[in-house]
């Protein structure tokens, strides 16, 4: 175990002078490069450059460094006063763009161009984009590197071992394992982590970062059960994309989320407890409507997560894990979700429905839910949209009563 803070506080002054005074070829000078995290919404890259003529262009080059098929790099034109001395700022905002999960680098160099057409390009130099507002612990394992800032010994190897545990049942349930080394960011509450995150959803408890191998997670020290679960419930999304990780990898929701609650162990009481209120009032969710997206409303989004659990315990319990691999690998291929059923299990996504329900005791076909059509509108915006109208014909009437007594007041 072992403080980084100072490591960290050391690492950002050394990028905050970057390369120093240096003379290039033609006569341009760099006096300063340096990049400052503002954790969680920004970084500012500032640039003091001299040269013999005017400096006339400053652009920075900026790339994130993650697991990426084709390297992704950035160019922003920088504005500046010319002049032969000049000091060039850049922000980017993250709130316009997303954020990045702690602890992700990012690699940036500057070009500047003078009025003699004389070019250069500083090294490339490197910033690390760390939560500085907490003092973090870490510690480590060939797998698993988690930092954390609240909580003892025995807080942490709690959830150290439940990591463990998910990743061997990944890889003897369904043959999946890590390809890279996970990182966990242990919040001590969902306050905290809300503030290291961009416009979190409200009920967001923890988040998987796959392209950075980075897990950030809530946990108060005294919720370590549920910190467990959910350390199992990120592990399995992060493993599951980093197999089917490439051009086309896309995965619908209901498989994606169904594994990750797999990897929990038994669905928790409260959603079992839904999903069996559910199946007794067939209303269940068909499975192409969770196959995007789940539903905004909360009780709505706990059953599709149920309901994407069961679904995927049918496909184990009936099928074998190692179908599921095979399905997870004609997906990385590029398939459709019916294209990649069919040729797994030998049927689509009606027919795993059906198949599923009848699993279930219910009749195979869904039933179309009320409102017409297939489509399921809550009373809570049939009673809004009824408001609507009858405030709308009320000012109608009012407006027409309000003519009619100005006509006979003229008349």
């Amino acid at each position: 175990m072992k403080r980084i803070v100072a490591f960290l506080l050391i690492a950002l002054a050394v990028s905050a002078l970057g390369a120093g005074t240096a003379l290039a070829d033609g006569g341009v000078s760099i006096k300063s490069s340096g990049a400052e995290p503002q954790f969680p919404s920004a970084i500012t890259f500032t640039l003091e450059a001299e040269a013999d003529s005017d400096i006339v262009d400053v652009d920075l080059e900026y790339r994130v460094l993650r697991r990426s098929l084709v390297p992704e790099s950035c160019r922003v034109d920088v504005d500046f006063t010319d002049g032969e001395t000049v000091t060039a700022t850049w922000r980017w905002d993250m709130l316009e763009t997303g954020g990045l999960p702690p602890g992700t680098e990012v690699e940036y160099r500057w070009r500047i161009e003078d009025a003699g057409n004389n070019v250069v390009e500083t090294p490339p130099d490197t910033v690390r984009f760390d939560d500085l507002r907490y003092d973090w612990d870490h510690i480590s394992n060939d797998e698993v590197n988690f930092f954390w800032y609240a909580g003892g010994a025995a807080f942490i190897q709690d959830l150290a071992g439940a990591a463990d545990e998910a990743l061997n049942d990944l890889s003897s349930g369904i043959g999946v394992s890590l390809e890279q080394p996970a990182n966990f960011y242990i919040y001590a509450s969902t306050w905290d982590l809300h503030g290291a995150l961009v416009y979190p959803d409200e009920w967001t408890g923890g988040v998987a970062f796959p392209g950075y191998s980075t897990i950030v997670i809530g946990i108060a020290p005294g919720n370590v059960e549920w910190g467990k679960r959910t350390i199992a419930h990120e592990l399995g999304h992060l493993v599951v994309h980093q197999y089917v990780f490439g051009p086309y990898g896309v995965l619908p929701t209901w498989l994606d989320e169904g594994l990750a609650m797999d990897a929990e162990g038994e669905l928790r009481a409260d959603l079992q407890q839904m999903l069996d209120h559910a199946i007794a009032r067939d209303s269940l969710f068909s499975i192409s409507s969770i196959a995007s997206s789940f539903p905004t409303d909360p009780d709505e989004a706990k059953l599709s997560y149920a309901e994407s659990y069961s679904v995927v315990r049918f496909l184990i319990d009936s099928y074998g894990g190692d179908k599921i691999v095979e399905l997870l690998q004609v997906f990385r291929d590029g398939s459709t979700d019916d294209e990649a059923l069919l040729q797994v299990y030998g049927f689509d996504t009606d027919g795993l429905g059906e198949r599923w329900r009848v699993s279930l005791g219910l009749s195979p076909e869904f039933p179309e839910r009320p409102g017409g059509g297939g489509l399921w509108i809550p009373l809570p915006y049939i009673v809004l949209v009824a408001l609507v109208v009858v405030l709308g014909l009320m000012i109608v009437y009012l407006g027409f009563l309000y003519l009619q007594r100005m006509r006979s007041r003229f008349n």
